[in-house]
């Protein structure tokens, strides 16, 4: 009997870790291989993540913008999946979104200045890019 209930308790702990292996879907978040490096310094952000397999996460940031509009510089390698930048002014309106892997160099829209939100969508990505977004003078 006791063995029946070994047998039962091993068998769930064993159902709950699969189901919990399977709702990762293969992908990890950033780990300290992907050095991952951000500056976010008024009217300057730079964003750098390396190494990348299979990578998911979102990553917020509040970035001071004295201006009304800013300029990105993007340089790339990723290889598979996606990174969408996306940034909302003061008001919170975007004023820019795109999948990193454009490797697009551009200004965002006109916006109201002060704390703008940076946001860096990353699904299932492998390489590597980083980014930068200035006050545009």
């Amino acid at each position: 009997m006791a063995q029946t209930r070994n047998r039962a308790g091993l068998l769930s702990i064993l159902a709950v870790f699969v189901m919990g292996f399977a709702a990762c879907d293969g992908d990890i978040g950033i780990g300290p291989v992907n050095q991952l490096e951000v500056t976010n310094a008024a009217d300057n952000f730079q964003f750098q993540v390396s190494a990348m397999e299979s990578v998911s996460e979102t990553l917020s940031y509040t970035w001071q913008n004295s201006g009304t509009q800013a300029t990105i510089d993007i340089s790339q390698a990723i290889t598979s999946g996606s990174a969408i930048l996306t940034i909302r002014d003061a008001n919170g309106t975007t004023v820019h979104q795109e999948d990193i892997a454009e490797d697009n160099d551009t200004d965002t829209a006109v916006g109201v200045a002060g704390s703008w939100s940076i946001e860096v969508e990353i699904e299932s990505a492998t390489g590597t890019f980083n980014f930068r977004v200035q006050t545009t003078t």
